[in-house]
């Protein structure tokens, strides 16, 4: 792949205006890179799909039908290949239609969902940093009825697809997104 690092947060930030969302979108492409070192995977191509997942948000609005496929025109006439843009147009389900096939697009789908599970658990409770988010109260969170709106339990269950267990997968994520946590602002 030859689209760097710096060319893609620059391409996400021409398209994303959202603080947070950027900030969800650094902590999945760490959580990425997270994923492809422990299944000996691309961890530069992992990485930019984790960073790039949510580049149309605010292009699409509120029809989330359309999220995935703006992103993977966008993409698309950027220099970027098919397998990164079709990954990233499967990580969002309305959209697809169809279902996932490759660890790629399973990991990403899973990635991106555990990082805005961990994000929001920060968030209900203002007074939490993620230092002291444990592997366990993700997990119980899922459980939770009033679970968040915007995270699907399916997702994160992605992780089993690609062979690591639902604790691990947070333990995983949490350990990813901590180095970049002051950039991120929790």
């Amino acid at each position: 792949m030859s689209i760097t690092r710096e060319a893609a947060l620059s391409l996400l930030k021409d398209n994303l205006n959202n603080e947070r969302m950027i900030a969800h979108c650094l902590a999945s492409e760490a959580v990425m890179i997270a994923l492809a070192q422990r299944l000996g995977e691309d961890e530069q191509k992992w990485g930019i799909a984790g960073l790039l997942h949510d580049i149309d948000l605010d292009l699409v609005g509120g029809d989330l039908s359309q999220h995935g496929w703006k992103a993977r025109e966008i993409l698309l006439a950027n220099g970027f290949d098919e397998e990164i843009a079709d990954a990233i147009l499967m990580h969002n389900e309305m959209a697809a239609g169809k279902e996932r096939s490759t660890v790629f697009q399973h990991a990403l789908a899973a990635g991106e969902t555990i990082t805005g599970l961990i994000l929001a658990t920060t968030m209900v409770y203002p007074d939490k940093k993620l230092t002291s988010v444990k592997p366990k109260s993700v997990v119980k969170r899922m459980k939770e009825k009033l679970f968040a709106a915007s995270v699907k339990r399916e997702n994160i269950l992605e992780c089993e697809k690609i062979g690591i267990p639902l604790e691990e997968f947070a333990a995983l994520a949490i350990s990813a997104m901590l180095p970049i946590s002051a950039e991120m602002g929790l």
